[in-house]
């Protein structure tokens, strides 16, 4: 119920910063918001907002978006996350989005089951290590 809250929660307030009032309201039943975050995908994509959910096993590249807000919910497991400072090696993977290999000066933290965390565009982040797995939902606001 704690989880449901927090989503609902999110997702409101993505949904107040982008003013998206008069947006069709989205509905997934749990058998697809399990199964989207097992897997990886996305529940939403809009414009303004997408709503996916990742799993991960492994660390991944540093990333940084010129015009996305990542929100994180952490629904089940652990990952070092490294955020801010500068990126290291970063190459253009499409407009407005930066892969590198890591972050040079950058704050760590470490995420588990039930943490937030909030990433304003253009901020490096990356997951630097990923013990055993990681599942978490993104809500990226786009400005």
């Amino acid at each position: 119920m704690k989880f449901v809250l927090v989503l609902a929660t999110l997702l409101a307030a993505a949904l107040m910063m982008t003013g998206a009032g008069g947006a069709a309201v989205s509905y997934f039943d749990h058998a697809k918001v399990a199964t989207v975050l097992a897997k990886g995908g996305t529940l939403v994509s809009q414009p303004d907002l997408t709503v996916l959910g990742s799993h991960r096993e492994v660390a991944g590249q540093v990333e940084v978006h010129d015009k996305e807000t990542d929100v994180f919910y952490v629904t089940d497991g652990e990952a070092t996350i490294v955020t801010g400072g500068t990126m290291i090696g970063g190459k253009q993977k499409s407009p407005g989005q930066m892969l590198g290999k890591s972050i040079e000066g950058g704050e760590s933290r470490h995420l588990a089951k039930g943490d937030v965390m909030v990433i304003p565009a253009g901020t490096p982040h990356w997951f630097k290590e990923v013990p055993r797995s990681i599942s978490y939902y993104v809500v990226k606001v786009i400005r």
